[in-house]
């Protein structure tokens, strides 16, 4: 697209924007200016509503754990990378006992 093309539409928006928020202004009774504000802020919102909610953060044992999983695995691993039998029940099992859980 060239830049005079995108010159083109970008006024051929406008004057449909401005056709839909001058009536829309007329039937309220409010300035045209209040109008696009209100509709401007709506999607601003709405694309902010529908952003991903945070990621829980890790709790310490979860981070103390993966460490340890990460430094014992290749242990219970294979050359070409497989599982050993049983090898990664040993390492989850291994990777709590380093970490320090279940200290019930």
């Amino acid at each position: 697209m060239t830049p005079d093309e995108k010159l083109m539409l970008a006024a051929r928006l406008r004057v449909l924007a401005d056709s839909l928020l001058v009536p829309t202004a007329t039937l309220t009774g409010l300035p045209p200016s209040l109008v696009q504000g209100f509709v401007e802020g709506t999607t601003t919102g709405a694309v902010a509503a529908a952003k991903a909610p945070k990621k829980k953060r890790a709790s310490a044992y979860a981070r103390k754990y993966k460490a340890a999983f990460k430094r014992i695995a290749p242990k219970y691993k294979l050359k070409n990378g497989k599982w050993k039998s049983n090898g990664f029940k040993r390492a989850v099992k291994e990777a709590h006992k380093i970490a320090g859980g279940k200290k019930r």
